[in-house]
């Protein structure tokens, strides 16, 4: 807590208000008796002045372009880590030591399995679901099958449930994917990583085997990882707001994965490739490209800048040289759209208009590109984004429970509607 006070004046009278710093980033001031000193409350649509709690989870830098995950750069845990070592380090706060990691793994491997009963759940939908729809159901579902796992106040019990969250949703993700293709459900197989698996269980059918390539698993985990956490955000916020009213840990990330369906959050690198497709064909470009620069035009490029980040995305760096090791695998030479794509890339990149307003290509933008070159139809873009963020969201609900100030989240309003009148009876109106 810094020894400086905000002041604030209110006709005749001052206020004061604590200051209180953090590690790195802006300083806060602490509101919290504001109401009770002055009868007022803040008005923050958005909440984008409001800090709602503290953590030591991730921070973000957007003016530098920076996000740490517990201290370390996402750029040197892409490129030297892995999914499962970074849900540890989201999990526990630190990394974790040789023997750590292998029984980490191992019980989330254990964990992969569903309850055989809730491939009924799945039956119950329509065939043209969209796979947010099931995932965001099947979530919800899981304190209905797992009561050992529900009750907030058991240290045990918490753990248990962050396991199984983060070991099952990438069986429920394949699940709804397969589901909506009308292909049988593929079992998890221990033997393969947390990224090889979920591919498995996507592509393999009983007719052939399936190899995983490892070029394309290593992709798969990147996006796990750069997708992991990403401060408060929406849908953490979501997480956090239903876990205040000790809500259990499934129906708070059944919220999470409902928010993150929204297409203004989650749905982004699906709206770019859509985009992209839209364009067709490189020699079109030129013609989007000055719709974008042209004020009056409400054509927006997808997949460029970002309202956090105002210089690079960090995780677009890393992201664009893992879409190059996967199109040079796959190829794109009969591929219009990821034509498109390396065109308008280099575009962005070199265009004064795109340079001068840091609008460069974000994680979205290059995540689309890989998941449509890997096979994955834009449907399942954020069901996969929903399956990478589960660790971020639980090891966001664990701090908030953890937390001796938590409270249930409450929000307050300005009120604009009609003051307080008389009923009239339905013969007199």
């Amino acid at each position: 807590m810094s020894d400086e006070k905000a002041k604030l004046i209110i006709g005749d009278k001052t206020y004061e208000f604590a200051i209180l710093e953090g590690t790195v980033g802006p300083s806060v001031i602490d509101i919290r008796s504001l109401y009770s000193q002055t009868g007022l409350f803040t008005y923050d649509p958005g909440f984008t002045s409001t800090a709602a709690c503290d953590s030591s989870i991730t921070y973000i830098d957007g003016d530098r372009g920076q996000l740490l995950y517990r201290g370390y750069s996402i750029d040197q845990l892409a490129e030297q880590s892995s999914y499962l070592e970074v849900c540890f380090l989201l999990l526990y706060g630190e990394l974790p030591s040789a023997a750590q990691k292998k029984d980490f793994e191992e019980r989330i491997t254990r964990h992969t399995m569903l309850h055989e009963q809730m491939h009924y759940l799945y039956r119950g939908f329509r065939r043209d679901a969209h796979p947010m729809a099931i995932v965001c159901g099947v979530v919800g579902a899981m304190a209905a099958f797992y009561h050992d796992s529900t009750d907030i106040t058991d240290p045990e019990q918490r753990e248990l449930a962050s396991i199984r969250m983060i070991g099952k949703m990438p069986t429920i993700a394949a699940m709804a994917y397969k589901y909506s293709i009308g292909q049988p459900f593929v079992y998890p197989r221990n033997d393969l990583s947390y990224a090889g698996n979920f591919l498995n269980m996507c592509f393999a059918v009983p007719a052939e085997s399936y190899e995983v390539n490892p070029i394309i698993e290593r992709a798969m985990d990147r996006i796990f990882t750069l997708h992991a956490d990403h401060e408060q955000n929406a849908s953490t916020s979501t997480v956090r707001l239903s876990g205040s009213s000790d809500a259990n840990p499934f129906a708070c990330i059944a919220a999470g994965v409902a928010c993150l369906w929204g297409p203004a959050h989650g749905g982004a690198n699906e709206a770019a490739l859509n985009m992209l497709r839209a364009i067709g064909t490189p020699d079109r470009i030129p013609e989007f490209v000055a719709r974008a620069k042209d004020k009056n035009d409400p054509f927006r490029l997808m997949g460029f800048g970002h309202r956090v980040y105002k210089s690079y995305d960090p995780r677009a760096q890393v992201m664009q040289k893992t879409a190059r090791e996967v199109l040079d695998l796959l190829g794109v030479e009969n591929n219009p759209t990821l034509q498109v794509a390396r065109e308008l890339e280099k575009i962005a990149l070199e265009d004064e208009y795109f340079v001068t307003r840091k609008l460069y290509p974000n994680v979205d933008f290059y995540s689309g590109i890989i998941l449509d070159a890997i096979g994955f139809p834009t449907s399942m873009f954020t069901a996969i984004f929903a399956l990478s963020r589960t660790v971020g969201w639980i090891a966001q609900w664990k701090e908030m429970i953890g937390d001796p100030q938590k409270k249930i989240g409450r929000p307050r309003q300005l009120y604009e509607g009609v003051e307080r009148r008389e009923y009239i009876p339905l013969a007199k109106r």
